[in-house]
């Protein structure tokens, strides 16, 4: 599930100049989509790219024509209506002018409604039947109304949840183990705004279950080339990316973080091997290191499994003597298997042991490897059900 992050920046946040700055700051954080009335829908874009949704005031098929407000990438019911309390709910949401404008509207864009009591969230079940985006925001009860609705409305409608802080924002991501879709926050606050957007990003990223193989050979080889993967992204002293030989036994190599008498410390640098080797990307899958260029993304990993991802600088590719590790691990069914990988013979190349960093020219046989496993073959980067031999 890919998460977002909408921000509001209508007319209840104050004056152009107010809203302007929070935009602003959105962009720079990086939000999914800024929400404004529609007169805002040109200025929001003359700021920079982003996705506009626009509250519909009158017909919300708003139609981009010569002398006419520009079209929003989506249009929201329910301000100054029934969704935000306005306008009562009917008796019979059949009669809801809210609903009926969804439906003019082909069944598309989105809601909006303040849940205010059981009836506002019976109402939102009703909105989410019909539109796209469903934003929902809690008045005096916030959990478990999200809770009842994300049980409800399963995968029809993209569900967004109207927050105040980061906080807020991870608990409705993690709500019921499945979460909101989105959340829409409402604040000034840019810290809080960067902040919400870090919570996004973390929610969509995988954690990985690391493992710890016998090291059973390092073997000096001759030259090969190897690919340096320089990233826009600076790497922590516990991060670092997997690579191999092998596609179902990846192992971690370190970023260049570490200082040395004799080399800088590049932490937006792995060594990662020679140019046959895979690397894992954020999507699960894998690249040829060879296939590497700039703006490509791979998968950062720490120790402990957790993984974000960052943008491919450069990939260096240079002619260096070289080392073949192997290794072995036990499976779940309890048969022993290999893997391995070739990497540069240098003391800043460092893999990931039981006793932390250690230079692959001090690697030793019986030393434990971090590695990821997964007994799945690839065929062109994706994981596929087929009997492959790698040796």
């Amino acid at each position: 599930m890919t998460r977002t992050v909408w921000l509001k920046a209508d007319s209840e946040v104050g004056d152009w100049e107010a809203r302007k700055r929070r935009i602003t700051a959105g962009l720079e954080a990086g939000v999914d989509w800024v929400l404004v009335d529609e007169h805002d829908v040109e200025r929001v874009r003359e700021l920079g790219a982003v996705e506009v949704a626009a509250f519909a005031h009158g017909d919300v098929q708003v139609l981009e024509a010569e002398g006419e407000e520009p079209a929003p990438d989506a249009t929201i019911v329910g301000k100054d209506g029934e969704g935000d309390g306005t306008v009562d709910l009917p008796a019979d949401f059949s009669g809801s002018a809210d609903l009926s404008a969804l439906r003019a509207n082909g069944g598309g864009d989105g809601g909006y409604v303040r849940i205010f009591d059981e009836n506002y969230e019976a109402f939102a079940e009703a909105v989410a039947a019909e539109a796209d985006y469903t934003i929902v925001v809690g008045e005096d009860w916030q959990i478990i109304p999200l809770e009842n609705l994300i049980a409800r409305v399963g995968e029809e409608t993209h569900l967004i949840a109207g927050v105040q802080t980061a906080e807020d924002a991870r608990t409705a991501y993690e709500t019921l183990e499945i979460g909101a879709d989105g959340v829409l926050l409402d604040t000034d606050d840019p810290d809080e705004i960067r902040r919400t957007v870090e919570v996004r990003d973390e929610a969509g990223r995988e954690t990985l279950a690391l493992q710890y193989a016998e090291v059973t050979a390092v073997e000096q080889t001759g030259s090969a080339d190897r690919v340096c993967i320089d990233t826009a992204n600076l790497m922590d002293h516990d991060e670092g990316m997997l690579v191999g030989s092998m596609s179902r036994g990846l192992f971690f190599v370190h970023a260049e973080t570490a200082e040395s008498p004799y080399v800088a410390s590049r932490p937006f640098r792995v060594n990662a091997g020679a140019v046959h080797a895979y690397v894992r990307t954020p999507d699960g899958g894998t690249k040829y290191l060879s296939e590497l260029q700039s703006g490509d993304e791979v998968q950062v990993v720490d120790s402990e499994g957790h993984t974000r991802e960052a943008i491919v600088g450069r990939a260096k590719i240079e002619k260096r003597p070289m080392f073949r590790i192997q290794a072995e691990l036990q499976r779940e069914d309890g048969e022993t298997d290999r893997v391995e990988t070739l990497l540069q013979n240098a003391e800043t190349i460092k893999v990931r042991t039981r006793e932390g960093r250690k230079a692959v020219t001090d690697l030793e046989v019986g030393d434990e490897i971090a590695l990821y496993y997964e007994d799945t073959a690839r065929h062109f980067g994706e994981a596929v059900e087929e009997s492959i031999i790698e040796k």
